[in-house]
């Protein structure tokens, strides 16, 4: 099967912000979340001069968007791996600094389209989760050996689930009778926690057990905490940073990455900033960019997208 031509989120944007660092000559930009490969493939195209790295810790989503980037032929290096271990991926390729990274994070298209891997809660699946089936750890894991207060910790800080204790409370009980494995009776379970009132509104009342339950599984928010900062210091001075987002909780760690580095390192009320002191970032976008509306109707994914970028002016002190 051949990689589906769907389109990426913001692709015009992410590739406009992007521009002025690969318009340089011999540029190489790192897509750090490949997926499908639906951004890199349009960066290839606009870009005729760039080499790209594409990262994925998903073997399919490799093989996939392999197919669809093959005419690029000797331009496109693909490597598995997670987005934090893209210093000893540049190492291994003789690359000292890149001029672009780009990070849209999260679940893919692909992975929740397919079934079988147990991302989305509107349809019954093996409690997976994974994102490189070659983990070991999976959600029905977790589900079934944590404590009830680490369950809560986790749906409520990875899910900002109000009724985390509830539902941990009815999971470590259920489970007591029979392991999970499949997704439909955790919904269920889910929906009979929470309060009648809190079902009305919100939609699904498993996102947010799904979300944390994924987020925990990839240990994504702890490979984010570490991948920000060494993106920034693998691109080249005037190289710049996109990063996108789907959720408050990875947002919230780039915003704050991105304007530490964008403030200058002084008192505030220091009157001359020295020029050792001056910011190395510059942000590129006012606070995080969001989907516009013809966008949204076209592509539905693109609704809880947050786009955040910046470009790096000097190496970090």
């Amino acid at each position: 099967m051949s990689a589906p031509r769907h389109v990426p989120v913001m692709r015009d944007r992410v590739l406009t912000l992007l521009a002025p660092a690969l318009d340089e000559p011999g540029a190489v930009l790192v897509d750090a979340t490949l997926g499908l490969g639906g951004h890199a493939e349009e960066a290839l195209l606009r870009f005729p001069d760039i080499q790209l790295v594409g990262l994925d810790r998903d073997p399919e989503a490799l093989r996939l968007s392999g197919e669809r980037l093959a005419s690029f032929g000797g331009r496109v290096t693909l490597v598995h791996a997670v987005y934090d271990e893209l210093p000893s991926v540049l190492a291994d390729l003789g690359l000292a600094s890149v001029q672009g990274i780009l990070f849209d994070l999260g679940v893919s298209s692909m992975q929740l389209d397919e079934a079988d891997r147990g991302f989305a809660y509107a349809q019954d699946a093996p409690l997976d989760m994974r994102m490189d089936p070659t983990d070991t750890r999976t959600a029905a894991d977790i589900l079934n050996t944590y404590t009830a207060a680490d369950l809560t910790r986790i749906l409520r800080q990875y899910g900002e689930e109000k009724f985390a204790s509830r539902i941990a409370a009815r999971i470590v009980a259920e489970r007591a009778q029979e392991p999970f494995t499949d997704s439909a009776r955790l919904v269920d379970l889910i929906r009979a926690a929470i309060p009648a009132a809190a079902r009305r509104t919100g939609g699904n009342p498993a996102k947010r057990t799904f979300q944390a339950l994924r987020i925990e599984v990839n240990g994504e928010l702890e490979v984010l905490e570490r991948a920000i900062p060494l993106a920034l210091s693998a691109l080249a001075v005037h190289g710049r940073l996109v990063v996108m987002s789907y959720q408050s909780l990875e947002d919230r760690i780039v915003k704050r990455v991105l304007a530490a580095g964008a403030r200058p390192d002084v008192p505030a009320d220091l009157p001359v900033v020295p020029a050792d002191r001056e910011p190395w970032l510059r942000l590129l976008t006012r606070g995080a960019e969001t989907a516009d509306a013809q966008e949204i109707a076209a592509n539905p994914r693109s609704a809880s997208v947050r786009v955040r970028a910046a470009e790096k002016l000097a190496e970090a002190a």
